[in-house]
C-alpha cells in the first residue's frame, strides 16, 4: 500500500512597489545626480583630458597669437580676450561627456533598469542633467583658480559671476546632450555628433574672435550661435573687472552682441540660455517617457 503526500504549497513573496510622491522623486534626482559625481570622482583620466584642449588654446595659442594681435588689441593680452571662451568650452566639453554615460548604461543594461524604477522618467532625466551640469561647473573651476596666470583679478563678484554663468551653460549643454543621447544607441556616433555639433559652436560663437565688423555670413551664424550668448556675458563681465582698459579695447574686444544695431543686454543673453536648456530638458524628458 503507497501513501501520498500532499505537496506544500509554494510560499508566495509578495512584492510592494510603493506609492509615488514627492518624496520619492527627489530621491531619485539626487541618486541619479549623486552617482553622476562618484563617476567623475573616480574616473581621473577623465578629469584630466578633459581639460588638455581647454588650456592648449589658453596659453599655447593663445601665447603664440599674441605677438601678431598686440597692436589690434589695444595692448590686452590674447589670454586674456580669450579666456572666457576657454572656460565655456571646458564646461562644454565636460557636460557632453557626462550626457555620452547614457548611451554606455544603455549599452550595458542599467539604463533599463532605471527606467523600470517605480519613480518617473523625469525625475532620472533632471538628476542626470543636474549631475552632469555639478560635474562640468567643478570642471570649471579649476580653470577659475587659474584666471591670474592670464590677468585677471580674483575678484569675488567676478568668481561667484563666472561660476554662475558656467553652471548655466553646463545646464543648458547637459540638456542638449541628454536630448540627442535618448535617441543614440552606440558610442562611436554620439563622439561623432559632439565633434560635429561641439565644435562648431564654440569656433562661431565669438570665443577666439570680438563679434563686431564680421562677414556678412560669419555674423549671422555667430547670432545664430546659442553659444554666443554664454560666452558674451561672461568676456562682459571679465572686461568690467580689469583694470587700466581703454575705451577703445572694451569697444574693439567687448563690444556685445547686436541685433541690427540693438546692442542685446548681458541679462536677456543670460535669460536665453536658461530658457533654452529649459526647453531642451523639456524635449529630453519628453523622449524618456516615450521610449521603450
Amino acid at each position: 500500500m503507497t501513501t501520498t503526500t500532499a505537496a506544500a504549497p509554494a510560499e508566495v513573496v509578495r512584492v510592494r512597489v510603493p506609492e509615488r510622491s514627492v518624496r520619492s522623486e527627489l530621491r531619485a534626482i539626487w541618486i541619479v545626480w549623486k552617482r553622476e559625481l562618484i563617476r567623475f570622482r573616480a574616473d581621473r583620466m577623465r578629469m584630466i583630458t578633459s581639460l588638455v584642449q581647454p588650456l592648449l588654446f589658453l596659453f599655447v595659442l593663445g601665447a603664440g597669437l599674441d605677438q601678431l594681435s598686440s597692436a589690434s588689441t589695444h595692448g590686452i593680452d590674447l589670454k586674456t580676450f580669450i579666456y572666457p571662451g576657454v572656460l565655456c568650452i571646458a564646461v562644454m566639453f565636460t557636460a557632453m561627456f557626462s550626457a555620452a554615460s547614457i548611451v554606455w548604461d544603455r549599452e550595458f543594461g542599467f539604463l533599463r533598469e532605471m527606467l523600470v524604477a517605480p519613480v518617473r522618467r523625469s525625475s532620472i532625466v533632471i538628476g542626470k542633467v543636474l549631475g552632469g551640469a555639478t560635474v562640468a561647473s567643478f570642471q570649471g573651476v579649476i580653470l577659475i583658480v587659474l584666471a591670474g596666470a592670464v590677468d585677471v583679478p580674483y575678484d569675488p563678484a567676478l568668481i561667484l559671476g563666472i561660476f554662475a554663468l558656467q553652471l548655466l551653460l553646463a545646464f543648458s549643454i547637459t540638456a542638449f546632450g541628454v536630448m540627442v543621447a535618448a535617441r543614440i544607441k552606440q558610442m562611436q556616433s554620439f563622439m561623432g555628433l559632439m565633434q560635429l555639433v561641439v565644435m562648431p559652436m564654440f569656433f562661431i560663437s565669438g570665443a577666439l574672435f570680438p563679434v563686431t565688423n564680421l562677414p556678412g555670413w560669419l555674423a549671422v551664424l555667430t547670432r545664430l550661435d546659442p553659444l554666443t550668448y554664454a560666452v558674451d556675458p561672461m568676456r562682459r563681465l571679465v572686461f568690467s573687472h580689469l583694470d587700466g582698459v581703454s575705451a577703445a579695447a572694451r569697444e574693439t574686444l567687448a563690444p556685445g552682441v547686436t541685433w541690427w544695431g540693438w546692442h542685446v543686454p548681458a541679462l536677456l543673453e543670460v535669460a536665453m540660455v536658461f530658457l533654452l536648456g529649459m526647453a531642451l530638458l523639456g524635449i529630453a524628458i519628453w523622449e524618456f517617457s516615450t521610449s521603450e
